[in-house]
């Protein structure tokens, strides 16, 4: 009898670590497209714009030259394209594939805007990598705005630097704005900017937490860079008061450890829509 539970106890036990183990496969290989509507008073009511965010790629290929990645982002046709940082990592040194996928989404949509993340600043060879940007077809925006008109809808687009390797300048990059426009901010870490939040900034979108990458049911993230154990903002939509709001992008890639669990990678449709005032 006793041998009958034992060898039930371990039948289980491997049931749960092959199940474990099939759920980081999937989780870190399969990405998925998460929805998120947003509304403004600044947006007419009948009126609204479409943003796809990625972040946090870290170099990951999703199938031979990122093909499976690409068709999607070319599928979903949105009306803007967002990249907030950490495309490649640290230790990348063959940047070819990475600003070829970059020179793709750009040639996708010309209405690409990138900020930089910790891990390009980080990287031995990020002079090389800038200047392959700087040629890719994206709008490189670090401590820099642009006033976007899209589908009659005027708005503005600020970003800056990564503020984790003191390249953000705040003050360059929302010199100028319109506070009658609704304005989104790009900025790779998030943390920064929940304690110092601009008024002129109606929407915040961020990554750099990787949503802890491991993630633990009813609990959440276990860890993330610059909040330590159980990070208060990991991932998801943050209300910072009544105006304005952050949005934290878990992202495509995996750093240190190439694992996610309960955490699948993804990239986030944004619906900017208007509403009544």
């Amino acid at each position: 009898m006793k041998r009958g539970i034992k060898y039930m106890i371990w039948i289980g036990f491997i049931i749960l670590l092959l199940s474990l183990l099939l759920k980081i496969y999937h989780d870190t290989n399969y990405f998925k497209v998460k929805t998120l509507m947003i509304t403004s008073d600044q947006i007419q009511e009948n009126q609204s714009i479409s943003i796809l965010h990625l972040t946090d790629l870290h170099n990951k290929q999703f199938d031979e030259q990122n093909q499976r990645l690409l068709n999607k982002i070319k599928s979903l046709q949105t009306d803007i394209i967002v990249i907030t940082g950490d495309v490649i990592d640290r230790d990348t040194e063959q940047m070819d594939d990475v600003l070829s996928f970059i020179e793709k989404v750009a040639a996708f949509n010309p209405d690409t805007y990138y900020v930089t993340g910790n891990h390009e600043w980080g990287n031995p060879l990020r002079e090389k990598f800038f200047e392959g940007i700087l040629k890719s077809g994206v709008h490189y925006l670090d401590n820099k705005n642009a006033a976007i008109e899209i589908n009659n809808v005027l708005f503005q687009l600020a970003g800056i630097g990564d503020s984790s390797t003191g390249h953000s300048d705040m003050e360059a990059a929302l010199r100028g704005l319109d506070d009658r426009y609704f304005t989104i901010l790009l900025a790779h870490a998030p943390e920064v900017i929940v304690n110092h939040y601009p008024q002129k900034v109606d929407l915040t979108l961020s990554g750099h937490t990787h949503g802890g990458q491991i993630r633990l049911p009813f609990i959440g993230a276990v860890i993330a860079p610059g909040q330590g154990l159980f990070p208060e903002y990991d991932q998801g939509l943050f209300q910072i008061n009544e105006q304005q709001q952050l949005y934290i992008d878990s992202g495509l890639g995996t750093s240190t450890l190439d694992i996610r669990l309960f955490n699948q990678s993804q990239m986030t449709l944004i619906t900017v829509k208007g509403e009544n005032g």
